[in-house]
């Protein structure tokens, strides 16, 4: 039906006949001659129907945005002052002398290049949305990253394998999507959080190097980079340590910025302990680019008789930090009072600061009301430890380390947003020596900080019971630029050892059997050693294009409540279908009127 592509009809062409078919994204009348410019998924076209062609100019005439026609014309270059330097095709036209019109539109909800159509709309008519240059680019690098990634594993000896959508439920940290069986009434398949325990069991089956692009689910509260439907990379691997996996997958992710996106980063990439990423970031996933940083100062105040740092600085599980901003003593005291009302929002019970005035001046060059809570003695401290200088704004924190981290490592980014304080465009590196376990204040109970099938770094089972605390796991957790795109672990394969975590995390003999006992036996066919990681496929994309949420990357995505207003889904069903799931419609009702009220 065509010859060629809209936007690939450029100088090269001129004096040929082309055939191309398209949407109308522009009608124009001037003088008498009609201006069409036509677009395909490589571009935009200027197309002229001359008056001289009475027929197909009436046709023309006719013509209205998204109509979808097929022009054959000759392609002429442009006359001098109306060529478009920001178009491929810009130096040339097409005069028109034969018109289909495959179909008329109707007026279309919004224009595509109408910057200011809220979501919901563009959501709702996401196949109209799909046209706008901007998604068809997103989605086109979105296959060009996962066509580098089917060829690097090619490579690296990798066997792709599609693990099951219709499986059981297992605690993985999220709630699981279910699905009812109509054979097996009263009984549920879960759609998969991850492909973790398949892949385990691919190992076991000795395939060595497996990996899949996945389809995962979780319903779980979403947010711009989480969907309840999302894709990773998946991989997993036998006898090959961490060090290992993390090399391989570390020159995936390098060749793909630099195949993909002609970026070059550092090889290696940089690592940091768990410990040292909260010490100093206030997070797990630390943005780089971002140049502040937490110092810690209960030592300087454990002895002040200001109590609010005093004693956390006495509290082993406590911290009091300082967060330094360069020239920050501009910003005024309301901005100051907004920032102590976002920190709240993690817990925090107040923000502390002193402005910088004079460092030479000692306490006469500082500004604040905690100033004469602190001796001179702690104030020089604090100022040598942080290396303040004139001008300066300090803000500290003083709580359970939790709570702390959480407030002034989010500061930390809101600051770097405001103040725009973010260096270098790609920052990433590998959080590795993650502790094996956190204890949960509100369930009091041990949870696991990867996920329970994580290689705890201790010789034997007994080891774990002894101090959970300070049990180090082998994860490893991929980071750019404040964003986690990947995790990964050495997972066990010992019976023993996946038994006593089990038992840590308050899951019994029976539990484990019941939800956990095919991989229990499966470790006891002779597993080998494995390790994997996963990559966060949509994450990475939405970073890689510079997009804000993960829905400008997916081609069909729900909204933030975990809806498709295009499809009306989720949706109702009728009462047959619910009695042969064994599911009772009242129920079901009482269950959305809950939901809804």
């Amino acid at each position: 039906m065509r010859t060629h592509y809209c936007g690939q009809v450029t100088e090269t062409a001129v004096g040929t006949d082309v055939t191309v078919c398209g949407w109308v994204h522009r009608r124009r009348d001037h003088g008498g001659v009609i201006f069409v410019d036509l677009r395909d998924r490589e571009g935009l076209l200027q197309v002229v129907f001359d008056p001289d062609r009475a027929e197909i100019f009436a046709q023309a005439e006719r013509l209205r945005s998204e109509f979808v026609i097929q022009v054959t014309g000759r392609v002429r270059p442009r006359p001098e002052g109306t060529m478009n330097a920001n178009l491929p095709t810009g130096k040339v036209e097409v005069l028109a002398h034969a018109l289909v019109v495959h179909n008329r539109a109707e007026p279309p909800p919004f224009q595509l290049d109408d910057p200011d159509v809220g979501e919901d709309t563009r959501l709702k008519y996401r196949y109209i949305d799909l046209r706008r240059p901007q998604m068809q680019e997103n989605l086109r690098f979105r296959h060009r990253v996962i066509q580098h990634i089917h060829r690097y594993m090619d490579e690296q000896g990798f066997v792709e394998v599609e693990t099951p959508i219709l499986t059981r439920a297992t605690p993985e940290g999220a709630r699981d999507y279910l699905v009812p069986s109509r054979t097996q009434p009263g009984h549920f398949f879960a759609l998969p959080q991850s492909p973790q325990l398949f892949k385990q069991l691919l190992m076991v089956g000795g395939l060595d190097r497996y990996y899949q692009i996945a389809r995962c689910f979780r319903d779980e509260d979403l947010r711009a980079d989480r969907q309840p439907e999302f894709t990773q990379l998946d991989v997993e691997t036998s006898f090959l340590t961490q060090d290992e996996v993390m090399d391989i997958m570390e020159e995936l992710f390098r060749r793909l910025f630099q195949e993909v996106m002609h970026v070059e980063l550092p090889s290696p990439l940089p690592r940091m302990g768990y410990a040292e990423a909260m010490a100093r970031f206030g997070s797990d996933k630390p943005d780089l680019r971002n140049p502040l940083v937490l110092v810690d100062i209960k030592d300087l105040v454990a002895d002040s008789e200001f109590k609010v740092f005093a004693h956390p600085a006495q509290d082993p599980a406590s911290r009091v930090t300082v967060l330094r901003v360069p020239s920050g003593a501009t910003i005024s005291r309301s901005t100051i009072d907004g920032y102590t009302q976002f920190v709240a929002r993690y817990g925090a019970r107040g923000l502390a600061w002193i402005k910088v005035n004079d460092v030479a001046a000692g306490r006469d060059g500082l500004q604040s009301p905690i100033v004469k809570n602190l001796s001179d003695a702690a104030l020089a401290g604090i100022l040598e430890r942080t290396h303040a200088a004139n001008g300066d704004l300090l803000f500290f924190g003083a709580d359970r380390a939790t709570v702390v981290s959480a407030a002034l490592g989010a500061l930390r980014l809101k600051l770097a947003a405001d103040l725009d304080l973010n260096r270098k465009e790609w920052q990433a590196l590998w959080v590795v020596d993650w502790p094996m376990f956190e204890f949960d204040d509100k369930e009091k109970r041990w949870v696991a900080l990867h996920h329970p099938f994580t290689m705890p770094r201790v010789n034997s089972a007994d080891e774990l019971a002894g101090d959970p605390a300070n049990v180090l796991s082998s994860g490893y957790d991929l980071v750019l630029n404040g964003i986690e795109v990947g995790g990964g672990s050495v997972r066990i394969h010992h019976q023993d050892i996946q038994q006593a975590v089990f038992r840590l995390l308050g899951i019994g003999l029976e539990e484990a059997q019941e939800k956990f006992g095919f991989l229990l036996e499966a470790l006891r066919a002779g597993a080998p050693p494995h390790a994997g990681m996963a990559l966060g496929l949509d994450r990475l994309i939405m970073l890689m294009v510079g997009a804000e949420s993960i829905r400008e990357v997916i081609a069909f995505p729900k909204t933030q409540t975990a809806q498709d207003p295009m499809t009306g889904a989720p949706g109702t069903v009728d009462a047959r279908q619910l009695r042969e799931l064994s599911i009772r419609s009242t129920a079901v009702s009482k269950a959305a009127a809950n939901v809804s009220g």
